[in-house]
């Protein structure tokens, strides 16, 4: 591996430089200078939002998130922190005297308080151990719940303790690993704790799942939207799938549980529903329960319908049925006659609400933004994350009944002041089965029509995550085009926005229609003049890097080059070693050692078709990618190698699915866009 380290370092500087010569476009060290914005609560009184911001430090390869304030009529931002150390978890205390967070500067994670303004910080927990996080308070302010590791397992060390320094694992059962972490013997359970008069924790918190080896919230994803207080105080739901090992891996089956403090009773609020439920969140009344509820057993990316229980009849109804949106982000109205959600609609995400008793969904907002979450400001007034492709995220105050938004930040005025961005136009290509479907299209800046522009064909993962206008620091469309390329994103079958059918038509048809839609949407654009048919590139990860190196095998011509990132490659050899074993069998139809095999494995796995490579291709993987481990990419770049077609692997030991770490990530877009560079020969964007 110190061969292709260093054969990657060497076209460091040529590209650093190319680089650095446009200053009013976007670049991957610009990207890292922008504050991302974090954590938003409003207070009690409904008058202020604090919202947390992470700033990063490139040469130190390391985040600071600080708090900070704003008023929600609008007014001046005001920064409440800037300690060294990052704050998060922030809440207001519920009489709203007092602003909460969790910090790790005293060596562990301890709860602090300070006043609104600022000032008067002090440290108000003693917690003896790691881990704690997800912290919320009862409406009364009496408890608070909150998140702890505890052991429920057996290292090698534990099992032989005179042998310290063996270098082991002893596995007996599926779920050793998971994402981009092996199994630690340990699990996440959910704490209560008093509140002291003065507002400390004293003591410890009882664990209410003690004695369970099962997570709450989820992992590694779920957080504290998975932990709710009923408005008494006494009681609270908290999300878990009660599972382990292999029936763990293959199953979504996550539920609902109602622990009741004055009782210790714990009660199964979603018993009978087989896929996920998550996300609880109780009525103002506490008369009602609602949580986000996935119907079918094993299918990760079903629609998300909202269910409601009632504790007065015991009975439970999705009150979104016949509704094909799927929602997140529930949140109950003021006087719990309404449920306001997000939901991914035509390659946006927008606000929509629904009677609690179930009824008609109304669309509360329109256009061309994602408002990615929202918290409650009043009766018709909410607090939102807004994005656009162009844009990072910032608060907006969005009226419920007009869908009117108002800017409350501008995180990033200073960082993006003179930044090019190009056009994003949203088009509709005909598939080949005669459906419409839309497409992002987004230009170089400075776009000149009479030009001719290389162009790249981006394929999305998932595979069932939407194209929105979301603003990435991953793939970002717009630092794509700022490397002089226009950028062709297709919401090829099987992303959701656009219908039950066309969200699940993918499972099953991975090398089918979806592919199919790939070709329709970049060779409908390239109808266009301005599109140099000679200079087209392919890119995408995970499901997209799955598309990458099957259209490396089926494309006819149409790319002079490939970058798969931590795609699969073959899907036989990937099936028994990815973690999450449901998702594999749903959407591959079965498993490689079935009797009769599913077309997946006989007409779409890519191995089959590397007989036809003749393209170079960029091969990139995380080491520790446990959802696609990393041995896919190093078959895909041995296959390669050995074919004689040129070709790069990009290896990070220690990033998994993502690239997440500041400067990896530097690095993975200078090699990025070198290897387009190469073969597709951009203009600068000047």
């Amino acid at each position: 591996m110190k061969k292709l380290f260093f054969t990657a370092l060497a076209f460091l500087p040529l590209v650093a430089a190319a680089q650095s010569a446009p200053s009013d476009v976007l670049t991957p060290e610009l990207l890292w200078k922008l504050g991302r914005l974090g954590e938003t609560q409003v207070s009690p009184d409904r008058k202020t939002v604090a919202f947390t911001v992470t700033r990063y430090d490139l040469a130190a390869n390391k985040g600071n998130a600080d708090i900070y304030t704003v008023p929600v009529a609008g007014g001046a931002v005001k920064q409440l922190t800037t300690t060294p150390g990052s704050e998060n978890t922030i809440n207001w205390r519920p009489d709203g005297k007092k602003l909460t967070f969790v910090s790790g500067e005293s060596g562990t994670d301890q709860l602090y308080e300070i006043n609104p303004d600022g000032s008067g910080k002090q440290k108000i927990s003693e917690f003896s151990e790691a881990g704690f996080a997800n912290l919320k308070y009862a409406p009364t302010g009496k408890f608070v719940l909150y998140s702890q590791d505890v052991k429920v397992g057996k290292s090698v060390q534990d099992l032989y303790p005179d042998l310290p320094k063996a270098d082991a694992r002893i596995i007996d059962d599926l779920n050793y690993r998971h994402w981009n972490t092996w199994d630690d013997f340990k699990a996440s359970h959910v704490f209560f704790q008093p509140v002291a008069d003065n507002g400390s924790l004293t003591g410890y918190g009882k664990d209410v799942m003690a004695g369970e080896k099962f997570d709450s919230p989820l992992q590694p994803l779920g957080g504290a939207e998975q932990l709710a207080f009923a408005p008494d105080g006494y009681k609270l739901a908290y999300t878990s799938r009660k599972l382990t090992g292999k029936a763990e891996a293959e199953s979504t089956n996550s539920d609902i549980y109602l622990y009741d403090i004055r009782t210790g009773q714990t009660q199964n609020l979603s018993e009978g529903l087989g896929g996920y439920d998550t996300e609880p969140a109780f009525s103002p009344d506490g008369t009602q329960v609602a949580w986000l509820s996935m119907a079918t057993p094993g299918f990760e990316s079903d629609r998300n319908g909202i269910v409601v229980y009632d504790f007065k009849t015991k009975k439970r109804a999705d009150i979104t049925a016949g509704s094909e949106q799927t929602a997140s982000n529930i949140r109950w109205s003021p006087d719990g006659k309404t449920i306001y959600f997000v939901s991914v609609l035509q390659g946006t995400e927008q606000l929509f609400s629904v009677p609690s008793k179930g009824g008609k969904l109304k669309q509360l907002t329109k256009g061309q933004q994602n408002y990615n979450s929202f918290e409650l400001a009043g009766p018709n007034l909410a607090i939102c994350n807004r994005t656009t492709i162009s844009s990072p995220a910032d608060l907006v105050r969005v009226d419920l009944k007009t869908g009117r938004a108002t800017p409350l930040t501008t995180l990033n005025q200073q960082e993006l002041a003179g930044i090019k961005m190009g056009k994003v136009e949203d088009r509709r290509v005909t598939t080949t089965d005669n459906k419409q479907m839309q497409v992002y299209v987004i230009y170089p800046p400075d776009f000149d029509p009479s030009k001719k522009y290389p162009t790249l064909l981006y394929c999305q993962g998932g595979p069932q995550s939407p194209i929105t206008q979301a603003f990435s620091y991953r793939w970002n469309f717009q630092l794509m085009a700022a490397n002089g390329y226009i950028i062709v994103a297709p919401n090829r079958r099987g992303l959701p926005g656009f219908g039950t059918e066309w969200n699940n038509s993918i499972s099953g048809d991975w090398g089918g229609q979806p592919i199919r839609d790939y070709l329709s949407a970049i060779d409908a654009v390239s109808q266009e003049p301005f599109v140099d048919k000679d200079r087209r590139g392919c890119v995408g990860a995970s499901y997209g890097g799955y598309s990458v190196y099957y259209l490396a095998g089926h494309h006819q011509g149409r790319f002079k080059t490939f970058i798969s990132h931590d795609g699969l490659y073959d899907l036989a050899s990937w099936y028994p070693t990815t973690e999450e074993m449901f998702f594999a069998t749903h959407d591959m139809g079965g498993t490689p050692w079935d009797a009769t095999l599913n077309k997946t494995y006989t007409e779409f796995d890519p191995r089959l078709f590397a007989k036809n490579w003749d393209t170079p291709i960029l091969v990139i993987h995380g080491g520790v990618d446990f959802r696609v481990p990393m041995e896919q990419g190093m078959e895909a770049f041995g296959t390669a190698q050995m074919r004689g077609i040129p070709s790069r692997f990009l290896y990070f030991p220690n990033e998994g699915h993502w690239v997440l770490k500041p400067q990896n990530s530097v690095l993975w877009n200078r090699v990025f866009y070198d290897w387009l560079a190469r073969y597709l020969k951009p203009e600068t964007a000047k």
